[in-house]
């Protein structure tokens, strides 16, 4: 027998235990698979959204409560907007609570997790998306807006992922918000490309660290979204980005919720200790 005939004879021997293979694997994964066959992959479970009081974070609360998780709305100075999102959710049927927390701050994210945990019984997914953008030359940038920024994007991620990975249920994800302008940062975004570049790395590490619990960490990487911190920095910074896009737009805050709900539900779980650049095809 030539090999040829050889290769082909396993093959069919391993394409006619395929379907019982198949069958005893689904069967496997149905039992321990993240998300069940639900209406909606958010029924019974719940999440924390950091700074999601609005832009993004606002976004992906309306969102994942649009899609049955229980949701804890996180803001740190705004209370009447992070009020309103949780009118919004109440208003189509979600549930929903505020609390406000300084993710800097270590006691008050196990404080702001507290609350959460009180509130709906245990986390199933956590969203770190709160962070500042301050932009500058590095000879130009203070030593205030550096330290503050990386308190909050790069410490306060560290505070949200020790406890998320301390809290967050078996089956469960954590994501992070990067950025897109961590592959080819233009000058005066040093300092801030870096504290994104950060969550990316944070992702990567926890994932590996909570192997065997069936919890998949990632990171998801925006371009350029219509939101209040891009447009801080003025009309200019908007300028041209359209153009150079090739689907011919700025991004919205719901694109990138569509991106977490994705990774939130049971066709995402196979996504894992990856960063997903969402930007429209810039970059």
């Amino acid at each position: 027998m030539s090999d040829a005939d050889t290769s082909r004879r396993t093959f069919m021997t391993l394409a006619a235990a395929a379907p019982a293979a198949f069958a005893t694997g689904s069967a496997a994964s149905a039992q321990t698979a993240p998300f069940g066959p639900t209406a909606l992959p958010g029924v019974g479970r719940a999440a924390v959204i950091t700074g999601s009081s609005r832009g993004i974070g606002a976004a992906t609360a309306k969102r994942l409560a649009r899609d049955g998780f229980a949701v804890t709305v996180n803001y740190l100075t705004n209370r009447d907007l992070a009020d309103r999102v949780v009118a919004d959710i109440k208003a189509a049927g979600g549930r929903a609570i505020v609390r406000q927390a300084d993710v800097a701050d270590p006691a008050a994210v196990k404080a702001l997790f507290d609350a959460h945990d009180q509130a709906f019984g245990g986390v199933d997914v956590v969203v770190n998306n709160a962070g500042i953008m301050n932009v500058g030359p590095f000879a130009q940038m203070t030593d205030a807006a550096f330290d503050r920024m990386m308190a909050t994007n790069v410490k306060g991620s560290f505070n949200v992922l020790r406890e998320a990975a301390r809290r967050t249920r078996d089956g469960g994800r954590i994501i992070s918000l990067s950025s897109s302008i961590i592959k080819t940062p233009p000058p005066a975004t040093g300092a801030y490309a870096a504290t994104k570049s950060a969550q990316m790395l944070f992702s990567s590490v926890l994932a590996k660290e909570l192997a065997g619990r069936n919890i998949s960490v990632n990171a998801v990487a925006p371009g350029a979204v219509d939101t209040q911190l891009l447009r801080q920095h003025g009309e200019a910074a908007l300028r041209g980005i359209p153009e150079q896009t090739p689907l011919g737009r700025l991004g919205l805050p719901e694109d990138i919720a569509g991106v977490i709900a994705l990774l939130c539900s049971r066709d995402g779980a196979w996504i894992d200790a990856q960063t997903v650049f969402a930007n429209g095809g810039l970059g």
